[in-house]
């Protein structure tokens, strides 16, 4: 999946769901979706078009756009992953979405929204790490301890030798 999250001045543009093929309540998120055939390798593009899809934002009215997370859980027999963007975009006009309906929300306010565990984490991380340039990868892992909730651990994508040099 490619999520987008895009900002202007201090509000993020949200898109609240009635509901979805999984949940049946209302809840928030990004702008983004699945990969379609043939954008397996570059996220991006589909995050580009997800985009202009949901929003009528074009890649030339969006500044700053970055991969900030790779995000990793273990649903149902299945692992998941998803590539966060986020990007700032030049002016605040969109179109109506079929996927639900879009809100400039404060960024004060995104914590209070009702998102996935994962994605308040990536929102409350980008939040508190928005001066770095580097790719974070979160894992969710399994709830432990006195409330049992799942937590999101996070590391920073770094190149690195793929073999140790011979000897």
């Amino acid at each position: 999946m490619a999520t987008a999250f895009l900002s202007n001045g201090n509000d993020m543009l949200m898109m609240k769901k009635a509901g979805s093929r999984l949940f049946d309540f209302e809840f928030w998120g990004g702008i983004g979706g699945h990969l379609e055939h043939g954008e397996f390798n570059s996220p991006m593009t589909a995050s580009y078009r997800e985009i202009e899809e949901e929003t009528g934002f074009k890649q030339a009215e969006i500044e700053n756009f970055r991969l900030r997370y790779v995000l990793m859980q273990y649903s149902d027999g299945e692992v998941w992953q998803q590539f966060v963007y986020f990007g700032e975009t030049t002016h605040r006009a969109f179109i109506p979405s079929d996927e639900g309906e879009l809100f400039w929300v404060p960024l004060d306010e995104l914590l209070d929204l009702h998102t996935s565990i994962l994605i308040k984490a990536a929102i409350r991380h980008f939040l508190q790490n928005q001066e770095t340039d580097e790719i974070w990868i979160g894992n969710v892992l399994k709830g432990e301890g006195a409330t049992g909730k799942p937590r999101v651990e996070w590391s920073i994508m770094q190149d690195t030798i793929s073999f140790e040099p011979v000897v």
